[in-house]
């Protein structure tokens, strides 16, 4: 199939099972698009088990095999969908919890990565299944971040207090950019290890660490002030969302050349875009052009890649490795996620003040998505990779159908009334038509 036939199929689909929630199952967007796509899936399995001469699981198989799901999210829709959650975060909130979100997306990512890596080497095992402790912590290095995407797409359908959104939007945004370099770092000791070569050395880890995140802070923060000066001397709705585009595409652009990373740059970008460029630099008319772009290029990018996560079951099941390991692997991350958070908060708590509820929020709330898969298919092909591959797809599809379709009622629970504005909560809800 041609690269317009394949988009076709997936906005088509998408647009379908979109329309078929909204009128039917009513469940949040995104979930919805999951649980239809993963149904699908199955049915198509089931179907192929029960017909062996059945050609549909053929058919959509190779579809979907012609699309590299690596290089579609991390190369591609991340670098928008970023930009866009990162524009739409208020700076002056996130600033004011911006030790808290600094010491989740770093301490924190540390502590679960570790603590995921240790857990699932001894569970691995306790099953008999070998894989050195290196293997081990390239998972918990990939499924340690909380996915940005799925994190933003929450305040969709659930209002919390507005300092807890900053700490969970902040976090996931950042820590995603984090994560990403630990698991760089991570796999490059893993291939080296293994004898396959790379640097691994306490420098070289160094070196590729501050290349890595400090290297794309500094190129986000150039890239948005250029695209702030330029937007500042003309007034001309078209032109100035076309160059927010381009700070878009040619940043993340120039951040994979030069070994830069682009979540980070993006993140920056967009902050930076979002809060002083969108107050100073434009006309409310612009504004509102610009907010309405992003938000529907959001909107349709989001739908996209949870359909391609419902669907990425028909070609991970041919992959499909120790089942038992990865639904015990769901508590560990959970876990590992809990510690990740309470340790910060509590080292916090002596000079700040939380949200009632903070903890079991964040915990519960840290969603995992796409991105987790993508870094499992990007490993090198060995004989670890189905096993980490089928314990990631199991974690992900937990994270986003159950914790997505229960943070409502925890948030209702846990958080006083007082803290969060009848009217915003009413609102969300309407507008996320549950």
């Amino acid at each position: 199939m041609s690269v317009f036939e394949i988009g076709a199929f997936l906005i088509g689909l998408s647009a379908l099972f979109g329309y078929v929630n909204h009128k039917m199952l009513r469940l949040p967007h995104t979930i919805g698009l999951v649980m239809m796509a993963l149904a699908a899936s199955l049915v198509i399995i089931a179907m192929e088990f029960l017909s062996p001469s059945t050609s549909v699981l053929s058919i959509v198989t190779g579809v979907l095999q012609q699309i590299d799901f690596h290089e579609t999210v991390m190369r591609g829709m991340l670098s928008f969908l970023l930009f866009a959650g990162a524009m739409h975060v208020d700076f002056s909130v996130f600033r004011s919890q911006s030790q808290a979100i600094a010491l989740m997306a770093t301490m924190g990512i540390l502590i679960s990565t570790f603590a995921i890596g240790w857990a699932t080497w001894i569970l691995l095992n306790y099953f008999g299944i070998e894989m050195p402790f290196i293997w081990a912590l390239v998972f918990g290095a990939l499924i340690s971040p909380t996915d940005p995407v799925a994190v933003l797409g929450l305040f969709k359908t659930v209002a919390v207090p507005e300092t807890l959104e900053a700490k969970m939007a902040g976090e996931s945004l950042f820590n995603d950019g984090v994560g990403v370099v630990v698991f760089t770092v991570v796999v490059a000791i893993a291939v080296g290890a293994g004898g396959h070569g790379g640097d691994t050395s306490v420098l070289a880890i160094a070196e590729l660490f501050l290349m890595e995140a400090i290297g794309g802070a500094v190129l986000g923060l150039l890239a948005g002030y250029i695209g702030y000066r330029a937007m500042y001397h003309i007034d001309e709705h078209n032109l100035e969302v076309l160059i927010t585009l381009a700070v878009v595409m040619v940043t993340y652009a120039v951040a994979m050349r030069l070994h830069m990373s682009g979540p980070i740059a993006m993140v920056v970008a967009g902050l930076f875009i979002g809060n002083k460029g969108l107050k100073f630099a434009v006309s409310d008319n612009t504004r509102d052009y610009v907010k309405k772009f992003w938000s529907l290029l959001d909107e349709i990018l989001n739908s996209v890649l949870f359909l391609l996560i419902g669907l990425e079951v028909l070609v991970i099941a041919k992959r499909a490795d120790h089942i038992e390991v990865a639904l015990l692997a769901i508590p560990i991350t959970l876990a590992a996620r809990l510690i990740s958070v309470y340790v910060p908060i509590t080292i916090l708590s002596r000079w700040k003040t939380f949200t009632k509820g903070a903890v079991p929020i964040l915990t519960w709330g840290g969603l995992r998505g796409g991105i987790a898969v993508a870094l499992a298919l990007s490993l090198p092909v060995n004989e670890y990779k189905p096993t980490i591959l089928t314990i990631t797809y199991a974690v992900v599809l937990f994270s986003i159908i159950v914790q997505g379709l229960t943070i409502k009622p925890l948030v209702e629970r846990l958080v006083s009334k007082g803290a969060v504005d009848d009217a915003i909560f009413n609102s969300a809800f309407e507008d996320a038509d549950i």
